[in-house]
C-alpha cells in the first residue's frame, strides 16, 4: 500500500511539473492612429511558416477601441516565438494588399522590426519564452 501511494505521489508531482512548464506572453500594440476595425495578433513558432496567412501557431483578434490594445497568449511551451500584427481597418479578415502584394493596411512585427523590401526573418523578430513575458509593438506609422 505504501509503495502504491509513493508511485501515485511521484506521478502527481510529474503532472505538476509539466503544468508549470508553460508560460504566458502578453503582446501590447501601441500607437494605433485609426481607431476602427480589428487588430489581428498572429503568433508563430515555426520559422518555416513565419508570417504566412493561415499558418499561425495561435491567433487572436480584438476590436480597436483605443490607441493601445493587448492580448495574452496563455500556456505556451518554452521556446522561440515571433509575432505579426495588422490592423484590419475594414474588418474583412484579411490584410489587404495592392497590385504588387504590398499591404495597404498597417502591420508590424515583434522586436519592432521594420521590413525594407520583404518580410523580416523569424530570427530577427523572435523572442525566447522561458518565463511569463510582455512585449510592446509600435504601430505608429
Amino acid at each position: 500500500m505504501r509503495s502504491l501511494l509513493l508511485v501515485f505521489l511521484f506521478f502527481m508531482s510529474l503532472s505538476l511539473v509539466a503544468q508549470t512548464n508553460t508560460y504566458d506572453l502578453t503582446v501590447k500594440v501601441n500607437g494605433i492612429k485609426n481607431k476602427k476595425g480589428m487588430v489581428e495578433f498572429g503568433l508563430f513558432r515555426d520559422p518555416e511558416y513565419f508570417a504566412q496567412v493561415g499558418k499561425t501557431y495561435r491567433m487572436m483578434r480584438v476590436k480597436v477601441d483605443a490607441s493601445e490594445e493587448s492580448v495574452t497568449f496563455h500556456n505556451l511551451p518554452k521556446g522561440k516565438y515571433a509575432v505579426c500584427i495588422y490592423l484590419d481597418e475594414n474588418n474583412n479578415d484579411q490584410c489587404d494588399k495592392n497590385f504588387f502584394g504590398i499591404p495597404t493596411e498597417k502591420f508590424a512585427f515583434s522586436n519592432n522590426v521594420r521590413p525594407m523590401l520583404s518580410i523580416p526573418s523569424f530570427e530577427s523578430c523572435s523572442i525566447y519564452l522561458n518565463e511569463n513575458k510582455s512585449i510592446v509593438i509600435r504601430a505608429d506609422y
